[in-house]
């Protein structure tokens, strides 16, 4: 992520800005509140936004938009409270695919791009109105765009929507999932594919009134891959491109990393995975590089999990391997560690590494490793033959203060907690539900080096669809996903879904010297 580093006076003016709850005032004759400018706080953002790919090129494909923001502290000033998702303002098309098909070496640009009904200007898709009541909206087949939208005020704070997309038959069937993401210049995403039978597509979203410009690296077992494209893919203003893997590049590895950065501006990005006979699903980014990596929420019944890694710095990474059970931790028989060479792929078949019991992959350095980051995913499989599904699940940074994962279900949700070092307790609260229904809170206990998988608190009452929200209460660091499976014609058809923490909030610091105009 690119950072501009500010001097205190124009980062504390700049934090006031965003907040809107910070003031600079004369100090007093007892000197409390120059105390005060000195001392930080913790605020509610005032602004978010999110942006949704495109959910399918399918004509019988089933969307499902769910949004969400938790209740809490912060106060409607102006009562001009707002969080709507909007059509983008235009989404590239492939004459024969339905999605972007970048063939031009140089620009990137879809050969016979068309531009698809977007919807009318100003006309929401998904709107939310108030905090702790969710909201939920529909969308049918190939046509439906991506979605750009901004929260404000009181709607701000935690703002989460679900795109959950079901594909019953069909090129890319499956049920797709995917926690509509905030705008940045820098992601990763270990664990797309150039292999025969898959079309994993890479889409971009600009949410901003100014083109922007992405390049997108690929690594294999290898090292990079050599690229056609060299002078980026322009993003336009308020639009998406979806852009198809195997035109970047002629190679056709099975197991590859994608790199998506902005040369000017900021994009959402996600990897859309489709397999022949796999089904498909959203990939998000994973967790920045770190030495030490959790990817929580195997499911039990997986009877296929692959992990892929990604060392992105000028050292190799020596990787030791743990399974976090319900039970305890244990190490992986024959699958003890892993090497991933620096700027290099590597991959690992953990078959079916929980054998009856849900469990969480811990990633950390080996006993004599250097702690060297990477960044990782699994690829996990439920079923067999032609009834088998795929998910992605990255790693996964720990809820620090609290986190949501919209769009359950009264059947079909599971979550996961994983608390990798220390036993921590943690609150969960099942919001109202879309068309009906009451607020549930339940407390968990979380031991020390397991998984806790569960079947979440149902809202008293529920009709429709409620969120989760996630909150850690004490002890140790924790780490969630949550399951959503809805089978269909006999496939065990899911979707995997991370839950980062909401970053609802905001260290504002304080002042060291006294801000205030004085006359002259």
């Amino acid at each position: 992520m690119n950072r501009t580093t500010l001097s205190l006076c124009a980062a504390v003016t700049a934090l006031a800005a965003a907040t809107g709850l910070a003031a600079l005032t004369a100090p007093d004759s007892g000197g409390a509140a120059a105390a005060a400018t000195r001392t930080s706080a913790r605020l509610p953002v005032e602004r978010t936004s999110l942006l949704c790919p495109a959910p399918s090129t399918s004509d019988v494909a089933e969307t499902a938009y769910t949004s969400f923001t938790p209740a809490g502290a912060a106060a409607d000033t102006d009562g001009r409270s707002t969080a709507a998702l909007e059509p983008s303002v235009s989404t590239l098309k492939d004459a024969t695919q339905g999605a972007a098909q970048p063939t031009g070496k140089k620009t990137g640009a879809a050969k016979g791009a068309k531009q698809p009904a977007t919807g009318k200007a100003g006309k929401p898709v998904v709107a939310l109105k108030e905090p702790g009541k969710p909201v939920a909206a529909k969308e049918s087949g190939s046509d439906s765009p991506a979605l750009v939208g901004t929260a404000t005020g009181r709607l701000a704070p935690g703002w989460t929507t679900q795109q959950t997309t079901t594909v019953p038959a069909g090129s890319g069937r499956g049920v797709l999932g995917i926690s509509c993401t905030a705008p940045d210049t820098d992601f990763w995403f270990p664990g797309a594919s150039l292999a025969k039978d898959r079309q994993d597509y890479v889409h971009l979203t600009n949410p901003d009134d100014t083109a922007a410009v992405a390049d997108i690296e690929l690594y294999g077992k290898d090292g990079a891959l050599k690229s056609q494209l060299t002078d980026g893919i322009p993003v336009p203003a308020g639009g998406s491109v979806p852009v198809l893997l195997p035109t970047l590049t002629a190679d056709k590895a099975e197991d590859v990393t994608v790199h998506v950065t902005t040369r000017t501006g900021r994009v959402g990005a996600v990897v859309r995975g489709a397999g022949d006979t796999t089904g498909s699903d959203w990939l998000a980014a994973s967790a920045d590089p770190s030495s030490t990596l959790v990817l929580p929420g195997i499911p039990k019944d997986a009877t296929s999990v692959r992990l892929v890694a990604f060392a992105p710095g000028d050292d190799d990474a020596d990787l030791k391997l743990r399974l976090a059970t319900s039970s305890g931790t244990i190490t992986p028989a024959g699958a003890e560690g892993l090497r991933v060479k620096s700027g290099m792929t590597a991959s690992l078949d953990l078959k079916d590494v929980t054998k009856g019991e849900p469990g969480s992959l811990l990633l950390s350095p080996s006993g004599n490793g250097k702690a060297t980051p990477v960044v990782a995913a699994l690829q996990i499989t439920r079923g067999k033959g032609d009834k088998q599904e795929i998910a992605f699940l990255p790693a996964t940074a720990p809820v620090t203060g609290r986190a949501t994962a919209a769009d359950n279900r009264a059947k079909g949700s599971l979550l996961s907690l994983t608390a990798p070092t220390a036993t921590a307790k943690v609150k969960v609260t099942a919001s109202a539900g879309t068309e009906a229904g009451g607020q549930t809170v339940q407390t968990y206990t979380v031991k020390a080096g397991t998984t806790l998988a569960v079947t979440p608190p149902v809202p008293s009452g529920l009709k429709g669809a409620y969120a989760l929200t996630i909150e850690p209460q004490s002890g140790g660091p924790v780490h969630a996903a949550r399951t959503l499976m809805l089978p269909q014609g006999g496939i065990e058809m899911f979707t995997i879904q991370t839950l980062p923490d909401d970053r609802g909030t905001v260290q504002v610091p304080g002042a060291e010297q006294d801000l205030s105009v004085l006359g002259g």
